[in-house]
This record gives C-alpha cells, structure tokens and sequence, in this order.
C-alpha cells in the first residue's frame, strides 16, 4: 500500500483525528516526501530547489535543457553530497506524469502561468500534492476548477504566495480584528513592477529557436507564436497569452493582506480608472484599478486601490522589448498619492510596493511580503495594547508549511480554500483592464460572469491548443 493510498484507507477506517496524530509521528521522524520540480526558473531554480533538497528531489521539469541543468548544479551547490543522478528530467511535464505519477507525493510548479493550471490538474486527479506559485493559473475559469477539484479529491494545496505564511500577516489580522484603526474603508495597494510593454509595442523579430530549447513545449496550451526575445526564461509576464502583467506578478502578494485581515470574500464591481500602455497582445506597462466590495456583517463595505508599474506622463526612455523589463526607479513608480502624504506628515518612508490601510481611526501600512506592519505614527502604534497572538504560526519557510500539511498536518496557510478566492479576486483585475479605462464591471462571482458587460465572460477561460486541454482530456490513467 503506497502513502496516499494509507491516507485514504486510514481517513476512512479510524477518523481524520487519528490520522493526525499518525503523521504527527511521521513528522517527527521526517519522513522525506517525493517531490518533483515543474519549471526551472529564476523562482524554480533560485527559491525552490533549496527547499526540495529538504525533501527528496526525484524529478526536475524544464522545455530548456539549460533551465534543467541550472536546476541540477543548484541542487549540487545547496547539497553537496545529493545524487543528481537519481533525479530524472523531463522536457515535458505530461511524460513525467505518465512515466512516474506513482512515484510522486507531491510537484512544485513554477512554470509561466499558462503552465498552472494543466499540470496542477493532472497533480490533482492522481492524488498527488500541489504547490503552485501565483497567480495559480492564467485565468479566472482555471483556478474556479483547481479549487473545486482539489477539494475534491482531497489532496493538500498551497499557493506561493509566502507573505501569507509571516508573522506580519498574522499580526496585521490582529490588529485589526482587535479595532486598532478602526472601521477601514480604502486600502491602497502598490507596486513598481512594471510587467507590460508600451501601447506602440509590436512583437519583436522572428529568430530561431535556441537548439536546448523545444518551444512548441514552451508554447504549450497558448496559441502558437515563432520564437522571438522578450518572453523566455521570465518576461512572459507582459504578453497576454502567457502572463497576467503587473497585477499577476504581485497582486497575490500584496493584496492578499487585506484580503485575509478585512475579510473581503468577493468583490461586487471592479474598475480601471487609469491605464498607461498595453493593447490586444500585452499587458500595459501602468494600472490604477478600484474593487468595491460591499459590507460583511460589522465591516463597513471597503474600496481598494491597486496601482501598479509607471503612470500616465512618467517617461520611459528604454526602447527595446528587453529594456522595458529592467527595474523601474522608484520615482518613477506608480504609487497612490496618499503615499506622499503620509511621508511628508508622518516623516515615515514607506516600501517600494506594500500597501495602506485607512481605518475611521488611524493607518496601518504592510509590506510587500508581510513585513513592516506597523500602525502609523510610530507613536500610535507604541500606544495601542499589544492584541494577543489568537492566529496559528507557521514555522519555517512557506515550502515547509506545505510540506508539514503533505505529512497530515494542519492545512498549508494558503491553500487552494484561501487561494482560490484571492486568485480570482487579483485577476479580475485583468478582465478590467480588458474593458478598458472607465468601464464599471458589475461581477456574479457565484455565477462567475460580469453581469452588465457579458461580452467580457470570454476573457474568463481561454480555449487550450490541441492536446493540452485541461478541462476534459486529463484523466487518471492518462493525458488523453
């Protein structure tokens, strides 16, 4: 009997409570898991890798054979004495499935985000553990399905979204729960990423593929496009078919803090107020979008802002694809305005990207990734009673939360429950951007449609090339 098959006869047999205390044992003892890596990038290579060595690394999954062997020296660097050669390597991540499924508990996936949804699914279905980084997928119907079928089956999730595993999450959540700043009704939230292209961008010159590289692989589930710069290994990000732009890139990040500690669920409208490039084959390089989310029980309904990457009059003086993707200077940024007030009054310099929570009583300001969450001033915060810690902590790193939930137990902190939602909260952003500037959407998330705009509702899945339709062609025994 194999690990995952005991877990379900043991669920079934003697009660979800004991099978806790079983692997509360198996914790102990460390009993590494099998893991598999699905995308060899800068997150699969440069954060990951060190936290598989934990585990038992058994397979890497890159289209790019340089990818592949990036990710085999890391593993040498971070564990000297690791035998790479017992860890196989796949071009195609369906050929890891059919080969070695049985062999897998869990996959980390850091693939592009047109790569999320397919191998999470074929994940899923055979019982087998998932990690995903965010956005979770590329589009809102994905991840709709991944949240149901996990549940479904049972299996333990979590989503790379780390900031949710800090202590400043939890203590954000306490603070407010404890009416430090009172009733909030905006929240702002920024970043300087700027994961778009110009309005005058065209695609670059067709090259040829790079020999390491099989592309028809890379392209995947997307429409087919010849090889060109500005996409593989990271600055997909800005093109419509295989990113989620700005808001893709750090929307699960920086909006999840007030998503979890104001306890938004689902928005009823969204809107772009202000938009700085893009068009119909890439993201813009600047968004100011506004969610209304109505009142829930006793919290007074919330409007938040995201601005994100360069604002409307801010010069740009790269003009090649790949310069767009340098870091974009700070005073360049697209922050709200409100930020500068809060300096200037309070003398407090706030983060590159983080977020502010303007409650009836005071401020609260957040990092990027949970740090700095602090009431402001900083004699405010000395003032207020320190609420007591009544949230859970995570111990370790996020990978290792996700890993203790693989052993039994308690589920992983973002898990597909709290996930899901907050997926599709951040993509929604990108259906407005979709309508275009000054265009209300009024959003059914039951229903899962924009009520007012229908025309919109084909933006929320998008129809998969041949051999990679993930709706219906996965299956247990196979990828159909």
């Amino acid at each position: 009997m194999n690990r995952r098959d005991f877990i379900k006869t043991a669920a079934a047999g003697i009660g979800s409570v004991s099978v806790l205390n079983v692997f509360s044992q198996e914790d102990e003892d460390k009993k590494l898991l099998r893991v598999a890596l699905i995308g060899c990038g800068i997150m699969g290579n440069g954060v990951h890798i060190p936290a598989l060595c934990e585990e038992q690394l058994v397979a890497v999954v890159d289209p790019d054979d340089r990818q592949i062997a990036k990710a085999l020296k890391k593993v040498q660097e971070v564990k000297p004495d690791y035998d790479i050669a017992a860890i196989q390597t796949f071009q195609d991540y369906r050929r890891m499935f059919d080969k070695m499924a049985k062999e897998l508990d869990a996959v980390l996936i850091a693939a592009p985000n047109h790569h999320h949804a397919l191998p999470a699914l074929m994940a899923i279905r055979r019982g087998i553990h998932v990690y995903v980084e965010k956005p979770m997928a590329h589009t809102i119907a994905e991840v709709r399905q991944l949240t149901e079928e996990a549940r479904r089956y049972g299996v333990v999730t979590q989503m790379g979204n780390q900031g949710q595993s800090t202590e400043g999450s939890s203590r954000l959540c306490e603070y407010i729960d404890a009416d430090a700043i009172g009733q909030v009704r905006e929240v702002y939230c920024w970043t300087d990423r700027a994961n778009g292209l110009p309005s005058t961008t065209v695609r670059p010159p067709v090259l040829p593929v790079p020999g390491n590289l099989d592309w028809d692989l890379w392209i995947g589930p997307a429409p087919f496009r010849d090889y060109h710069t500005g996409l593989h290994p990271h600055d997909w990000h800005s093109w419509l078919d295989f990113g989620n732009g700005s808001i893709g890139n750090m929307g699960c990040h920086i909006i999840n803090y007030a998503y979890r500690a104001l306890k938004l669920g689902k928005p009823a409208a969204v809107e772009l107020e202000e938009v700085n490039g893009g068009h119909n084959d890439c993201w813009p390089l600047g968004t100011r979008i506004r969610w209304d989310f109505p009142a829930r029980g006793k919290l007074a309904p919330v409007k938040l802002y995201w601005y994100a990457g360069l604002g409307k009059g801010k010069p740009f003086n790269e003009h090649t694809v790949e310069g767009i993707y340098k870091h974009v200077p700070r005073e360049f940024g697209n922050r709200p305005p409100i930020c500068a007030e809060v300096e200037k009054k309070y003398n407090r310099e706030l983060t590159d990207e983080g977020s502010l929570f303007i409650g009836d009583k005071g401020i609260m300001t957040m990092g990027r990734h949970g740090e700095g969450c602090r009431m402001i001033p900083e004699e405010a915060h000395q003032a207020f009673p320190s609420p007591p810690k009544t949230l859970r902590r995570v111990k370790g790193t996020h990978q290792a939360d996700f890993f203790r939930a693989c052993r039994g137990g308690e589920p992983a902190a973002s898990n597909f429950d709290h996930a899901g939602p907050l997926a599709e909260l951040v993509l929604l952003g990108n259906i407005a951007v979709r309508a275009g500037q000054g265009r209300r959407i009024e959003w059914d998330s039951a229903a899962m449609r924009c009520t007012n705009i229908p025309e919109l509702n084909r933006y929320l899945k998008i129809e998969s090339r041949d051999g990679w339709k993930w709706s219906k062609a996965v299956t247990e025994s196979g990828t159909g």
